[in-house]
């Protein structure tokens, strides 16, 4: 039974009380026409829990396209902070691991599989390294997804079969495995690959398919217009990757005061075209990145070895931040970049708890902590402004 206290705190007034149903509603809706847009008969049907890796049936499962594979919906990101608290480790000196590192990266793998996720990007020379070490025996537990940053098509020099190649065979013998999942080939942030560069990457595939190295074909770009363009040009390509946080807007819903006519022209912006669309069309698996602006949607900055848990806040903001992202069935899955076990522990949470559903009162929370750090993104950050409408 409440108390009149606990009554009296659940009081709103007429303002609110509207403002939260609209809140509701809107989200309501958006998630019915995220899975109308994605085929819901594709995304949430029962999976065949037999054949997933790393089963957990507290983790939700979402099937990557026409890949056919199923992984969790919370993934791990390659990238984790390193000494100077920057986030990701390029190259480690002569290719050797750290032990803390090794250490680190155990336990965080360890927490991972036992949290039931199963699917894992990298994208450095560092990274393939140390996960090589840590999986080693335990391959098999994780679907890789990879490529090298400093040798992938970004760079115009590396735009030939023979050296991609070379970047796809030295991602392997790095993470000492025989083959990748998926080559997530990074093209150029900026859209620049041309088309000569991407038939170049369509033979490399071709020809590690056939050799066994690689089992399928994602890409990602920073780039919206032109990774549709690629997507719906190419239909070798079975997954992409691309940014989505809490409060990014979808196109193929009208605009409203709940979502915002895409008004940051300068970073590239256009207001017919649609990933969503592009996506289901091809059947095309999602796996988004910077759920968490890149860092910049905590406060607290730290550098390697993470030490402490957070503040109960960004623990919160963390966890509903990748269950709103989620809330969106167009996506697979989301792949944070994770430190410790502890995060972790509370981003396989946020999948764990997903189908309790969210409060408007959350929902409106993390929209508006989402909204005051868009306003203040850093200068290196402001081209994640162009992923704010989709």
């Amino acid at each position: 039974m409440e108390t009149n206290k606990s009554k009296s705190s659940n009081i709103l007034s007429r303002r609110d009380f509207i403002r939260n149903v609209s809140l509701a509603a809107a989200s309501a809706v958006a998630g019915n026409m995220a899975e109308k847009v994605h085929g819901s008969d594709k995304t949430t049907e029962k999976p065949n829990t037999p054949k997933i890796l790393n089963y957990n049936p507290k983790m939700g499962y979402r099937r990557l396209g026409k890949t056919e594979m199923i992984i969790s919906e919370i993934g791990l990101g390659g990238h984790w902070k390193n000494r100077k608290g920057e986030r990701y480790w390029n190259t480690f000196d002569n290719d050797e691991v750290p032990l803390d590192v090794v250490k680190n990266r155990t336990e965080v793998i360890r927490a991972c599989i036992d949290a039931g996720i199963n699917y894992l990007d990298i994208g450095t020379s560092a990274e393939c390294l140390a996960y090589g070490v840590v999986l080693k025996g335990r391959r098999d537990r994780m679907y890789i997804s990879a490529d090298d940053r400093n040798l992938c098509l970004r760079n115009e020099e590396n735009c030939t079969v023979e050296k991609l190649m070379f970047d796809i065979d030295l991602c392997c013998r790095r993470l000492q495995t025989d083959y990748l999942d998926i080559w997530r080939v990074k093209a150029d942030m900026y859209g620049k690959s041309t088309d000569v560069h991407i038939h170049a990457m369509l033979e490399t595939f071709e020809k590690a398919h056939k050799a066994g190295k690689v089992r399928h074909l994602g890409i990602s770009s920073h780039r919206r217009p032109w990774l549709q363009q690629i997507i719906e040009k190419y239909p070798q390509i079975e997954m992409v990757s691309f940014p989505y946080t809490a409060t990014t807007k979808r196109k193929w819903r009208p605009p409203g005061k709940d979502n915002a006519k895409e008004v940051n022209a300068s970073f590239g912006s256009d207001n017919d075209q649609n990933i969503f669309q592009a996506i289901n069309k091809q059947d095309i698996g999602l796996v988004t990145i910077k759920p968490f602006l890149g860092g910049q949607l905590f406060k607290r900055k730290t550098k390697f070895p993470v030490k402490g848990r957070g503040s109960n806040k960004e623990n919160r903001l963390a966890l509903l931040t990748l269950q709103c992202i989620l809330l969106n069935k167009a996506i697979t899955a989301t792949i944070p970049g994770l430190s410790t076990v502890h995060e972790v522990e509370i981003a396989t949470r946020a999948s764990h708890t997903l189908r309790d559903g969210l409060t408007m009162a959350d929902m409106h929370w993390v929209m508006s902590q989402t909204n005051q750090q868009w306003a203040t993104l850093p200068q290196e950050y402001c081209w994640l402004k162009d992923w704010q409408v989709v």
